[in-house]
């Protein structure tokens, strides 16, 4: 912020909009950069590797600019593999984690010699049955779950995800009959997760697991670490997570030897980089209620209406006045649950202005969607000041091509 205006970056965000159109989702690149940074400096274990887990947000650009700093890639569809190789990461740089997987879907990613992350007991079966002598993963559930929101704890009793940590002969016993190498130990306990115990309990379940098997390469320990989207949240201290971290690794390879450690990590890494940038086209008042109303809606960023999710909403060119007014922040699709804020203090609004919706480069375009037959908005990136669009804005002729 300068002089009460927002900047993204070193670009005034009002001159993004008027440049692009609204509404527009924004990313400053040095903030992806430097938390992708930061996972470096803290993680004290030597072979730690990061891999991006893209289903948070896979425009081609930024993709390629995680590629760049080394990372390699979660995939978690054969769409996600194909994007990653278009993007320019190796094939050994790409881990395939699917759930409930179609033989189809293997063949696929094995055609593009991508590892398989194997997600079910009958899918190792199946996998078996294809491709016997070949190299594995195993997504274990350890008993451990955590998250923002019920909907993104996947692991522990209620979780459909990975292998039960009860079943390790089983998994022995099948993976012997095709002859399969198990060279990955994976678990991704949840999402958002800003408290290090539970991810600690977890690691420490998956390691116990993990000397269990012998040969593995590496230790792929997903789970999103949180970033703070609500007034009172803060910072996970990196500083003592990565040292904890290193810790608990470098004493379990004392006995098992070295293997990679692997952070699969989205939200972390994109979340605070995004801004949704909308103009406010109506002002409306009843006797119980403010509603303003934007250009945008939920078929844009879901997360509100999917997880109750708070998001910080700036009035980019009121940035520090004082909150006089309580309001709806409401968008313009056909749905009552199309809220941002409900009872939200900010600055008189007027019809015109500018908002920010911030913290939404994780689980933004990426679960956009075009409801209400409604295209989905461009995408730019800020870099130096300079602005660059990545993504163009849909048309109603891009949503028609795809009907016969």
């Amino acid at each position: 912020m300068r002089n009460n205006i927002l900047y993204i970056g070193q670009a005034k965000a009002s001159t993004i909009a008027d440049k692009y159109g609204t509404p527009l989702y924004v990313y400053n690149e040095d903030t992806i950069r430097m938390k992708y940074d930061s996972l470096i400096e803290n993680i004290t274990y030597p072979k730690t590797e990061i891999y991006y887990a893209c289903k948070a947000n896979y425009n081609l650009t930024i993709l390629r600019m995680l590629r760049d700093l080394g990372a390699g890639i979660d995939a978690v569809s054969p769409e996600e593999v194909y994007l990653a190789l278009k993007a320019g990461f190796s094939h050994n740089k790409i881990l395939f984690t699917g759930n409930n997987v179609t033989d189809e879907e293997m063949k696929f990613v094995k055609n593009h010699n991508v590892l398989i992350n194997i997600d079910s007991l009958s899918q190792l079966k199946r996998y078996g049955g294809m491709y016997p002598d070949s190299e594995i993963s195993i997504r274990i559930n350890p008993n451990v779950g955590a998250g923002h929101h019920a909907h993104v704890i996947t692991g522990g009793p209620e979780s459909k995800f990975g292998i039960y940590y009860t079943r390790t002969d089983e998994i022995k016993r099948i993976a012997s009959d095709y002859n399969l190498k198990i060279i990955g130990i994976h678990m991704h306990i949840g999402s958002g997760i800003l408290d290090p115990e539970p991810f600690l309990l977890g690691i420490r379940s998956l390691l116990s697991t993990a000397k269990e098997f012998k040969g593995l390469e590496f230790i792929d320990i997903g789970g999103g670490l949180g970033i703070p989207y609500k007034p009172k949240e803060r910072q996970l201290d990196l500083k003592k997570f990565g040292q904890k971290l290193g810790e608990i690794f470098d004493s379990w390879s004392e006995n098992y030897g070295k293997v990679a450690l692997r952070l699969e990590l989205g939200r972390y890494l994109v979340a605070e980089s995004g801004v949704l940038l909308t103009r406010v086209n109506t002002v409306k008042k009843t006797p119980y209620r403010t509603f303003i109303g934007v250009d945008t809606g939920f078929n844009h960023l879901i997360r509100p209406i999917l997880y109750g999710a708070y998001h910080k909403i700036i009035a980019v060119n009121k940035v520090s006045h004082e909150k006089t007014q309580k309001v709806d922040v409401c968008g313009n699709i056909c749905e009552s649950g199309d809220l941002f804020a409900r009872d939200r203090i900010m600055p008189e609004i007027e019809e015109g202005d500018l908002l920010a919706i911030t913290n939404v480069g994780a689980y933004g375009f990426s679960m956009s969607s075009n409801y209400n037959f409604r295209p989905r908005p461009s995408e730019v990136l800020v870099s130096d000041g300079k602005m660059r669009l990545i993504r163009r804005r849909e048309t109603i002729e891009d949503m028609l091509r795809c009907f016969r």
